[in-house]
């Protein structure tokens, strides 16, 4: 495929809830599933691995010192990923066997924080099974706070893939102004946006950051249903007393540079899909409108960035 055309591919699957080993197989099958159809990148939700915390909103979250809470919160950093433990060397591996670029939302258990908080993170690894950022979610939405801790700027970055440079958002932090203008900065043009869930969060953002950027955007949702919570999960029975059917729909879209859709909003279905997008289509939309280009005055207004990994120590030997 000539080197400004990327076919890529969005996968809209469900986590097997609070199961990192089960949901982990399922990313993985994506992957081998994508490299069939000659896939350079493929994109899933946010906090896919091993899940997105749903039981904060269905048992009474923000309750102090409460048993549910306690217990399914250490269910769930127990299932979460830490990358320095090898937890994604098979995606890794996968990633560079098919040469398949991966942007994949995980709960994060980092040993440079301690090892026992959480982050919803969202990993790049290249085509040659590098991991390339993990970017930490800046701010944890509402109840998010109770689970999730807040992130730092290291992970944010922009990779190159053929004529692309792509960069990532973890779902409400694409609405913070400012590290969208970070990306742009570093000259994002194919705009990465990751959801646990639903069309009511990608339908307008989508076509709004791509009109704004001028820049292709990618959302990709996660699916999650009743049915989908395994029978072994810690207090299911009181999940799923006050559990909708459909927690999350999907919704995972492409908008092209002028905001306009590439593909529309796709609602439960689970699956790839496969879309193949032209890097002209950025230069065009460019000629009237750039960001961070001949449509800014860096000289009046100006972002400072600080993406040094934060850490609550620092040691000196």
């Amino acid at each position: 495929m000539k080197k400004d055309m990327l076919k890529v591919a969005l996968a809209q699957i469900s986590p097997v809830w609070l199961n990192k080993l089960e949901t982990l197989k399922k990313v993985e099958n994506s992957i081998i599933e994508a490299s069939k159809s000659d896939v350079e990148l493929i994109v899933f939700g946010e906090g896919l691995v091993p899940g997105y915390p749903y039981w904060l909103a269905l048992t009474g979250g923000a309750e102090w010192n409460k048993k549910v809470n306690k217990e399914l919160h250490a269910h769930y950093v127990s299932n979460s990923i830490t990358i320095e433990k090898g937890d994604l060397d098979v995606v890794s591996q996968l990633a560079r066997q098919h040469k398949i670029a991966v942007y994949l939302g995980v709960i994060e258990r980092p040993l440079d924080r301690g090892g026992h908080s959480i982050y919803a993170s969202l990993v790049y690894i290249n085509q040659e099974g590098s991991i390339e950022s993990v970017h930490r979610k800046l701010q944890p939405t509402y109840d998010e706070r109770l689970t999730w801790s807040p992130g730092d700027g290291n992970g944010l970055q922009v990779h190159s893939l053929k004529e692309f440079k792509v960069g990532g958002l973890n779902c409400w932090e694409n609405w913070m102004p400012l590290p969208r203008a970070a990306l742009y900065g570093l000259g994002e043009n194919l705009h990465i946006a990751v959801w646990p869930g639903s069309d009511h969060n990608t339908k307008d953002i989508t076509r709004f950051i791509a009109r704004e950027s001028r820049s292709f955007v990618i959302s990709v949702s996660s699916l999650m249903n009743k049915n989908d919570f395994p029978e072994d999960t810690p207090h299911l029975n009181k999940i799923l007393e006050n559990a909708p059917n459909i927690l999350a729909n999907g919704g995972s879209c492409i908008a092209g540079p002028d905001g306009e859709w590439v593909i529309e909003p796709v609602l439960n279905k689970e699956g790839l899909i496969i879309e193949t997008i032209d890097f002209n289509r950025v230069l065009q939309e460019r000629q009237n409108f750039d960001p961070v280009g001949h449509y800014s005055r860096p000289d009046v207004t100006k972002l400072s960035v600080n993406r040094e990994r934060q850490s609550t120590v620092k040691f000196n030997d």
